[in-house]
């Protein structure tokens, strides 16, 4: 906590901060598009069984020519439960008496069928090609794309566990250089996949980066920021994500063709990576892992930055060495994942953050991943959820400041279960209101989102806080890979997938009581910190907040 003192000094929100996060947003903006992607590049347009005597170009429709293309599909594709056509079958041999029933329709059942042995017939009005109708995703190989949108999860999840590690070894920039190259470079590649394995493959790669895409950049503007203005700046950050949501809804709309989609978000970051160069290095990350002399190096880029005059003389080594005396200390034991889980305190906050941040990404993701569920225009939809997450999220600044990070937190994950179990008794040609509840629940988890961010990063201390986002980003993944498969369960009972998206927010309410509320508290910076449970006067640290506002 020490650290505070020393950001004091340099400057905790000025000119370097909007430098940084200026390099930092641009790039978040464009990584969310990558993680919902699929809902584009693989949606499922309309389609039937191919047929011979329609759709073979060399053949003529039938020797007269008085047939049309409707009165051969009637003959060719039966009719299911809604009186629509078949999408996974079609009649072995054409019914030509089903021609003279006049609006009369036969026990289909009783009619010879078979599958789309030939092929299918996709309707490309909404787009020219996606990976459904390059690889033929449909009937039986449905579960392919839910498969497809856990794996690109799992990626996120192995690269947070992974890069996490790595970050809190050799630094939040280095890794998160990496990762902007590994994202440029495969989902570049992504476009050119000539078969479904390489796709997967490549996908994968492109999750491993994502996770750490968004942790990093998150640390390298939070590590640099007072303690203060850390709901402001990460609400700023969940801003650009939710710019990201209405990016992608525009992408889509203007390239309907999945490889121009795919290249058009991939080749920017190519530009991300030769512009991190000029990221700083968290400096107290540098003090907390023994490199005194890089922090304070640091420190005096940002004090210059910042303009703070006549730093010099009280920015040094020796006064660096007595203000985080204790935190050096603890410099001299490496630390480990283990580490979140070795004291009782922390054991108990690392829990419940992870069962918190699950209940949150299932509830996220069982509604931004199935925009197919309320309706065909899927465009409208994307730009409408970023629009509401992105007002949601600005709003959600004064009450968090005012009443608190977990009274937020509570009410929006109550209203995100409410929304969601109300909508399964409300019937699908309802589609306005149906959007109306998704609508609703997708707002109320930005809200979540946000607060739970700010909440979880002022529980954790600097020395494993790469770690924790790293477990963090591991909750988030286990309920973004199981939300697709859930809708595996739609065979045994349609609405089991969404009691379940419904059911887990409300039971993190209560779990929230557990942990403390930390409004206008320091971050702490070692295991001991939080160990020790320091009670901050809140009156104080608001007195402080405002005579440092004023000064600044």
């Amino acid at each position: 906590m020490a650290f505070e003192e020393l950001l004091d000094k340099v400057g905790g929100l000025g000119k370097f901060q909007m430098l940084q996060m200026t390099l930092i947003l641009p790039s978040l903006m464009v990584v969310v598009c990558h993680s919902l992607l699929e809902n584009f590049t693989a949606a499922v347009p309309g389609h039937r069984c191919w047929v011979h005597i329609l759709d073979n170009a060399t053949v003529s429709d039938n020797d007269t020519g008085i047939l049309s293309p409707d009165v051969l599909l009637r003959i060719s594709i039966p009719l299911d439960s809604n009186l629509k056509p078949e999408k996974c079958r079609r009649f072995l041999h054409p019914q030509w008496q089903l021609l003279h029933l006049n609006g009369t329709f036969p026990n289909m059942t009783d009619l010879d069928t078979e599958p789309c042995v030939d092929g299918w017939v996709y309707d490309h009005n909404l787009f020219s090609s996606t990976i459904v109708t390059e690889w033929d995703l449909v009937c039986d190989q449905q579960s392919q794309k839910p498969l497809i949108q856990s794996l690109v999860m799992v990626g996120t999840l192995m690269g947070g566990l992974i890069y996490g590690h790595l970050s809190d070894r050799f630094g939040r920039k280095l890794i998160l250089r990496w990762c902007l190259l590994q994202l440029a470079i495969s989902g570049t590649c992504t476009t050119f996949a000539p078969n479904i394995f390489i796709y997967c493959l490549l996908r994968f790669l492109s999750g491993c980066s994502i996770a750490v895409v968004i942790a990093n950049n998150c640390s390298l503007i939070i590590e640099w920021t007072r303690s203060q203005s850390k709901g402001m700046v990460l609400t700023l950050i969940y801003c650009a994500l939710s710019i990201g949501q209405m990016i992608l809804g525009g992408l889509a709309f203007v390239f309907r063709e999945w490889h121009t989609l795919q290249l058009v978000v991939s080749v920017p970051f190519f530009v991300f990576f030769l512009s991190s160069r000029w990221l700083v290095e968290s400096s107290r990350w540098l003090i907390i892992t023994n490199k005194p002399d890089e922090g304070l190096k640091e420190l005096k880029i940002v004090a210059h930055r910042n303009g703070m005059k006549n730093v010099e003389e009280t920015l040094n080594l020796e006064g660096l060495r007595a203000t985080m005396q204790e935190e050096l200390e603890t410099t001299q034991t490496k630390t480990t994942m283990f580490d979140l889980f070795r004291t009782p305190n922390l054991r108990k906050r690392t829990c419940l953050l992870f069962f918190v941040r699950f209940a949150n990404s299932i509830s996220f993701f069982g509604i931004i991943i199935n925009l197919q569920h309320f309706g065909s225009n899927i465009f409208l939809f994307q730009v409408i959820f970023g629009v509401l997450t992105l007002s949601v999220r600005c709003l959600a600044l004064y009450p968090m400041n005012k009443v608190g990070r977990r009274p937020i937190q509570m009410l929006s994950m109550f209203l995100v279960g409410l929304s969601i179990l109300i909508n399964i008794f409300v019937p699908q040609d309802m589609q306005t209101l149906r959007l109306i509840l998704a609508s609703v629940g997708i707002s109320c988890v930005a809200a979540s989102q946000t607060s739970f961010s700010v909440h979880q990063s002022e529980l954790t201390p600097t020395i494993v806080r790469a770690k924790a986002a790293g477990l963090d980003l591991l909750a988030n993944r286990c309920g973004a890979a199981l939300a697709p498969l859930l809708m595996a369960l739609v065979v045994y009972l349609p609405t089991l997938p969404w009691i379940i998206y419904g059911v887990c927010p409300i039971i993190a309410v209560p779990v929230l009581l557990l942990l403390p509320e930390t409004k206008n508290l320091p971050l702490p910076d070692t295991i001991q910190d939080v160990e020790n449970n320091k009670k901050f006067s809140r009156k104080a640290s608001e007195k402080d907040f405002y005579i440092k506002v004023t000064k600044f």
